[in-house]
């Protein structure tokens, strides 16, 4: 499977809430990190529903695991810009596969080594 690009978690949310900002995207193949998933999944306060729609999003997407190139490359992002792990696993996930990263966190734009799509909100 070709990826076009790597979603962020928010990207993720927006599409489980049927929010239009996403719609341009929903036509290519993307893919996720695994640490997508746990952040999706670890939200408190998440109905049995909820949980069920989240895991067939889930499973309609291509998650890359964690590797030593993805864990060497967030711990260069880590000491570089001092960001959220979750950010940095994300944000090295893209750089490891040179992928773009679609999401709506401005934080992001921090990393020059990041191609970026952000998503005005």
């Amino acid at each position: 499977m070709k990826i076009d690009f790597i979603a962020d978690t928010n990207f993720l949310i927006y599409l489980h809430e049927g929010n239009k900002i996403v719609e341009p995207f929903i036509e290519y193949d993307f893919g996720i990190s695994f640490i997508s998933e746990i952040e999706l999944l670890g939200f408190q306060g998440l109905t049995k529903t909820e949980e069920s729609k989240l895991k067939l999003l889930l499973n309609d997407c291509f998650q890359i695991d964690w590797n030593n190139k993805i864990k060497d490359q967030t711990i260069l992002l880590k000491r570089k810009y001092n960001i959220k792990l979750p950010d940095a696993i994300i944000a090295s996930t893209c750089l490891t596969y040179k992928l773009p990263l679609v999401t709506a966190d401005k934080g992001f734009s921090r990393i020059l080594e990041l191609d970026l799509f952000l998503i005005e909100i």
